[in-house]
């Protein structure tokens, strides 16, 4: 797709790199932390080692509560090592783009009826279109980062995202009059919100992706409410250029030679906490997992 058929992107590059800058300021002090932590630990089972064999040494009979307060102090560091090490980052903020749905830029999907649905690759309400790709599904797990990391239970996930030619229903030439890869989900009891879709193209400009927003209730999404993150997944090059070899993705190919993650206008600053764990094939589909904390 040549550039002119794409609107430039509405972005705020700034706001996301100061976030994401921060969080990766906060993010090592806490590893500073844990380590300290577990430093003191070695102190302390060195000292009551010492301990111990100066009271053996004595004939006084401490050395099996001086062992049993240091075997205690180590494995306290270990279960706090382990639980700092599941703890997840908040996702960097990022634009919605020019195609959002949400009705910030015209069209909005989240009040009409029928955009509750895991599987996204089919219009809903009046229209009747079905976008082609190869089948992927998206997981996304949504994680309190004010909880421990805890699933957050009872959220929603708008997810939506360009088809094999690098259209967005509702807004593209040719397919203004559909809706399809776009839905809705609530998280589960593991704050999992997971959708059935198609791989989405890279289109000129930009690395290929997907878009999300995470709401705090399936009722605040389906009336465009507060939103607690706006985000996109980056996808992988290794699974992006093995789809991009099979039918209906020729375009993806060359655009695909033109742009890098280093360059993305989105991903420029870092993708870590962005890119997914991907799983499959081309002829049993793919599954994009990514956890999401908010």
């Amino acid at each position: 797709m040549s550039d002119s058929s794409q609107p430039v992107p509405m972005l705020r590059d700034d706001m996301p790199f100061s976030r994401r800058r921060i969080l990766q300021l906060i993010g090592g002090a806490g590893l500073i932390t844990v380590v300290g932590c577990a430093s003191n630990s070695t102190s302390s089972s060195g000292a009551a080692s010492t301990a111990a064999t100066s009271s053996a040494s004595t004939g006084t009979a401490t050395s099996g509560t001086a062992t049993s307060g240091s075997a205690s102090s180590s494995a306290a560091t270990t279960a706090t090592t382990a639980a700092a090490a599941t703890d997840v980052e908040k996702i960097p903020e990022e634009t919605a783009g020019p195609y959002p749905g949400d009705g910030s830029n015209g069209l909005n999907v989240l009040t009409q009826n029928g955009v509750v649905r895991s599987d996204i690759r089919s219009s809903f309400g009046s229209a009747s279109g079905v976008a082609a790709g190869v089948p992927t599904t998206i997981k996304f797990t949504v994680l309190d980062t004010s909880n421990g990391s805890a699933p957050l239970v009872g959220a929603a996930v708008y997810v939506w995202h360009c088809d094999r030619e690098g259209r967005y229903s509702g807004y593209s030439q040719g397919v203004t009059n559909e809706n399809y890869l776009r839905g809705v989900q609530e998280t589960d009891a593991s704050g999992v919100a997971t959708f059935t879709s198609v791989y989405p193209a890279c289109y000129s400009g930009r690395w290929p992706h997907v878009h999300f927003e995470v709401y705090p209730s399936l009722a605040e999404a389906t009336k465009a409410g507060t939103k607690l993150a706006t985000s996109q997944i980056a996808l992988t090059e290794d699974v992006s250029d093995t789809v991009y070899a099979t039918e209906g993705y020729s375009q993806s190919v060359r655009n695909m030679t033109q742009v890098s993650l280093s360059t993305d206008m989105v991903f420029r600053d870092g993708a870590e906490l962005e890119t997914p764990t991907v799983t499959g094939s081309v002829s049993d589909g793919y599954v994009v997992s990514l956890k999401v904390g908010v």
